[in-house]
């Protein structure tokens, strides 16, 4: 006897791979196939006004029906006043589409894909989408998600940047003209010996050699971790999208060796008592790295720049850099370091958050703040010419009323040439992004987590 009836199904497909839980309906008992809509990942991050946000690729199919004849649409929104039906954008034809998601409001919303195939079946799946809110300057700002911890960046040529994250020791290499996710992942853990994170907090590229630095001093709550003790390099292979890192070697006593030179000069910066058990490394006393550069026309002698402290360690203070002049011995082979004169720079009361020079030997300097409340704190970019006695001179205050603290120049471009920009990257690892309460450090999902990445004319 004949069915007169449409029969409704659900078939459960293993969460794997970015497969989801996948609802059939409207399968007549006499049609070739099911269709199946698969996610190339379940959460996905956006911003209210953003150019080119992060986009996920959907995979359909049904047996015995040519992928192009199936159409892929938005059927539902959990909350229509972060995304609604009419946001979400399909393209690309045949098996594999790419959708996109144009935010309305800050929050989060759950997004119903569906594909419908021959004989008008259909199947879902559901998007788990985030909304940060609007920022300054959108069409030069992307977003590197994965990690919301950015820390340091290096160049690897074709608009390619290798970031570093001071919650993990995990570097990372993203296509910073794009928003999305990490093209390439290195974990130095295990190459390093560190059981813990190393607070990577600078960074800088000689050659085809990376050097990375973590903080060097206490954590937040006045204990002395050593992993954070840790100078290390990478070696650098291709460039762009098929750059590669191999580990090098590591220095593990520098913290203890300024130390010691400090109290030999008198304690002049009191680095004896900065590194005491209980003192917070986040303090206008205190003693916390954050950049990392070489001297200008030099491979060996590298500028340690220094958030904490402010010398003389008051409002209005100074910032530090102390020059390491046979780093690249001491990384190599475990030279004991040999320091040069210290330099004191006024960056308007400011510390050093970063600093990149370029060929020509033009340095550009992010300050801001030594204290640990990054998201509101005055910040500012600098010029300097990396030689001791000569004053930097600011560029321009950068916004502070958006998510992050500034963490990072990725290079240095002519800063003598006309109409020339720098990428900026920010920590935004203390941000509530999606107005819930929750840091972005704490997020269930990777893909929640993200950096933003911003381009500001400097010349």
């Amino acid at each position: 006897m004949p069915h007169t009836s449409r029969i409704a199904r659900r078939a459960a497909v293993a969460a794997a791979g970015g497969l989801l839980t996948v609802a059939v309906t409207g399968l007549p008992a006499h049609a070739a196939g099911t269709p199946t809509i698969k996610l190339s990942t379940a959460y996905l991050s956006g911003a209210v006004g953003a150019s080119g946000d992060p986009a996920v690729t959907v995979t359909v199919a049904q047996s015995g029906t040519d992928a192009s004849a199936l159409t892929v649409t938005a059927s539902a929104s959990s909350k229509t006043s972060v995304a609604q039906t009419g946001d979400v954008t399909v393209s690309g034809t045949g098996a594999t589409r790419t959708v996109s998601v144009a935010a309305r409001a800050q929050g989060y919303t759950d997004l119903t894909l569906k594909v419908t195939g021959t004989g008008g079946a259909t199947a879902t799946t559901k998007l788990h989408y985030a909304a940060s809110k609007a920022v300054q300057n959108p069409a030069d700002t992307r977003y590197l998600t994965g990690s919301s911890d950015a820390s340091a960046a290096v160049d690897a040529g074709g608009g390619y940047v290798i970031v570093a994250d001071d919650e993990s020791n995990v570097l990372r290499l993203y296509n910073g003209a794009v928003s999305g996710a990490p093209v390439k992942t290195w974990d130095m853990s295990s190459k390093v010996g560190a059981s813990k994170e190393m607070d990577i907090e600078g960074a800088t590229r000689v050659g085809n050699l990376i050097y990375w630095t973590g903080s060097l001093g206490n954590n937040k709550d006045g204990e002395y971790k050593a992993d954070r003790n840790t100078v290390f390099t990478t070696t650098v292979s291709g460039s762009g999208a098929t750059t590669e890192l191999a580990y090098a070697h590591s220095y593990k006593k520098l913290r203890d060796q300024l130390v010691d030179w400090d109290e030999d000069n008198d304690d002049r910066y009191g680095f004896k008592d900065a590194t005491a058990d209980g003192q917070a490394p986040k303090q206008i006393d205190g003693f916390n790295v954050e950049g990392l550069e070489f001297a200008p026309g030099s491979t060996t002698t590298a500028y340690v720049g220094f958030r904490a402290p402010l010398v003389p360690p008051a409002n209005g203070g100074k910032a530090l850099i102390v020059p390491v002049t046979n780093m690249d011995k001491v990384v190599a082979s475990g030279s004991t370091p040999a320091f040069g004169t210290p330099i004191e720079l006024d960056l308007g009361g400011l510390s050093i958050r970063d600093i990149r020079k370029n060929a020509a030997n033009q340095y550009l300097i992010v300050a801001g703040s030594w204290a640990a409340d990054d998201n509101s704190d005055p910040y500012a970019l600098y010029r300097w010419d990396g030689v001791a006695g000569h004053a930097p001179t600011k560029v321009r205050d950068l916004p502070t009323t958006d998510p992050g603290g500034w963490e990072a120049v990725v290079s240095v471009p002519d800063l003598t040439a006309s109409g020339q920009s720098v990428q900026l990257i920010t920590d935004n690892g203390d941000a509530d992004l999606y107005g819930d309460g929750t840091e972005a450090k704490d997020l269930d999902h990777d893909e929640w987590k993200k950096a933003r990445t911003v381009r500001f004319t400097v010349s």
